[in-house]
């Protein structure tokens, strides 16, 4: 302490409105002031403060290096950021098995407003129709959708796992035939979908496979969900419907699932709704660790964004986003 200074104690304002009259109070008297600490990242409250400071600062986020998330409602994001310098709202990467989302509300908007999917679609779109034997390697050289159903083991239908949730891209890709769209190019595909689900979402197709072939940027995906909140899309409604058991050895109608908790499946996407963890929020995590949300009162949306070629890089981006979703809705940073 500086021997000429004064006892400024009684100067030790409260609060930090009064910090600006601390300060020149303690000026005037001639004294020092007592150093001013930054508020602690672990103290923040509120819904975006308590976003970002898990973001950065949670155990579960901090593990998995750069990456760009974001929450948001109806109408934009409502807070976001970055951790490091690889990834941003605007930069394209490949999203994997998040297409999946996407192809299963290309196909009830395909079906139209009026109509409900048929039971054979409802099979597909919850990974029940049999086609549990496809490899994605095997369409390294289809340049089209039905000359990836085809190759290979991927024509095969398992008798024995119809009516069984098993997960994997090949149900969709049948589908996708069936559906008329078997000749159908990435390009064309690309175009396909954006006709019903809007030009203006800049997701595209790098290869012809409807549930793991897409690229795109957060923002894209992000305005895809804006979408689905809204109402413009009937994914809305279809939300959690039709759902089925996943968890092998805990369901009889389950042959192989990437998630060890007991998630449920409904078109197309995963409802988050284990007993001990889960809170009832719609996703679909991609292999490479893209991490898309819906929050189950349908108000609410996220996205944890990147791209490595990791094991459990997608289960890595869960527990990330998990933890920001919490955040939010709680108020209090996760750490």
């Amino acid at each position: 302490m500086n021997p000429h200074s004064r006892d400024c104690s009684f100067l030790r304002l409260p609060g930090r409105r009064l910090l600006l009259a601390g300060l020149i109070l303690s000026s005037l008297f001639g004294c020092s002031s007592p150093p001013v600490q930054a508020e602690s990242s672990s103290s923040a409250s509120g819904p975006s403060a308590a976003a970002e400071a898990t973001a950065t600062g949670s155990r579960n986020c901090k593990a998995i290096g750069d990456f760009y998330w974001e929450v948001g409602d109806g109408r934009g994001a409502v807070v976001s950021g970055a951790v490091g310098d690889d990834y941003s709202a605007n930069k394209e990467i490949s999203i994997a098995s998040a297409s999946k989302f996407v192809w299963g509300a290309y196909v009830l908007e395909k079906i139209g407003k009026n109509r409900q999917p048929d039971e054979a679609t409802v099979e597909a779109l919850t990974m029940r129709a049999g086609f549990s034997g496809f490899n994605p390697v095997a369409c390294l050289l289809s340049r089209t959708v039905e000359s990836c159903a085809t190759s290979r083991s991927n024509a095969s239908q398992t008798p024995g796992d119809v009516g069984k949730f098993s997960y994997g891209g090949g149900h969709d890709q049948r589908l996708a035939v069936d559906l008329g769209l078997g000749r159908y190019s990435a390009d064309q595909l690309t175009r396909e979908v954006r006709t019903y689900l809007g030009n203006d979402l800049g997701l595209s197709y790098k290869k012809p496979q409807p549930a793991g072939g897409m690229e795109g940027t957060p923002a894209g995906y992000a305005g895809f969900l804006r979408k689905i909140i809204n109402g413009e899309l009937r994914m809305r409604e279809f939300l959690g419907a039709d759902a089925v058991c996943t968890l092998p050895g805990r369901c009889p109608g389950a042959r192989k699932s990437p998630v060890k908790e007991a998630w449920h499946y409904s078109l197309n996407h995963w409802v988050e709704d284990d007993p001990r963890t889960g809170d009832g929020s719609f996703s679909s995590p991609g292999l490479q660790g893209f991490y898309p949300w819906i929050s189950a009162d349908k108000k609410t949306y996220g996205i944890v964004a990147r791209e490595v070629l990791r094991a459990n890089a997608y289960w890595a981006s869960v527990e990330c986003g998990r933890d920001i979703r919490k955040a939010y809705f709680s108020g209090k940073a996760v750490p």
